[in-house]
């Protein structure tokens, strides 16, 4: 029996905003073949610095693990991007530090994942949020940026969110920045079909869409 498990944020765990449609984490049992079971262990609202305490609950069992986190990273950064800047140099150096902070964040993560001998794949952060500005999804270039050199640096696959939710219907009504059950349906097959076809055995960085 196989297991796969699911890390991260509401990406994941978005039942409250599915409005009585499949969660993505019924999704993933229902688009598995039998022989494979599935756990939720993604919470809504955490950040790369709060997954740690996810790693923990880990089940012994567990034989692929898919991390999708780094919005709610971005998200709390908002606030800061409201700052004065004197240049656009100086600009630039504000937005560096946030991605070397969210970069230290997150290879800690990975680190701690890949310490667990178990393959992993890690997603990006979607950008086609309905209505999303379009200096906010410059600023999330920046967070996909460090997860990708990552993956790459890690030979782990990747699942790139920002080509599979392209439409509005791919966003929840409750809450546009949340997958509904239509884009967790896409996400989920690409999902279900990458993590079979890959072979972990080879560190080796792959984009699926």
């Amino acid at each position: 029996m196989k297991h796969l498990v699911l890390l991260g944020d509401s990406i994941f765990d978005n039942a409250a905003y599915v409005a009585g449609g499949p969660a993505v984490i019924d999704q993933v049992r229902q688009r598995m073949p039998s022989m494979w079971k599935a756990s939720l262990l993604a919470v809504d609202g955490d950040t790369s610095a709060m997954v740690s305490q996810q790693v923990t609950r880990i089940p012994p069992d567990a034989t692929h693990l898919v991390l999708s986190v780094g919005g709610n990273d971005a998200l709390g950064c908002i606030a800061s991007l409201e700052t004065s800047a004197t240049s656009v140099k100086h600009a630039l150096a504000f937005l560096h530090k946030i991605k070397a902070d969210f970069e230290v964040s997150y290879r800690a993560l990975i680190s701690t994942l890949l310490t667990l001998d178990k393959p992993l794949m890690v997603c990006t952060v979607y950008d086609h949020v309905p209505g999303l500005p379009t200096e906010l999804k410059t600023a999330l270039s920046l967070f996909n940026d460090v997860i990708l050199r990552e993956a790459i640096h890690q030979g782990m696959p990747v699942l790139d969110l920002r080509m599979i939710c392209t439409e509005p219907r791919d966003y929840s009504a409750v809450s546009p920045i949340e997958p509904s059950s239509a884009g967790g349906a896409k996400v989920v097959d690409r999902m279900a079909t990458a993590v079979m076809q890959h072979d972990f055995t080879k560190r080796e960085c792959r984009v699926y869409v």
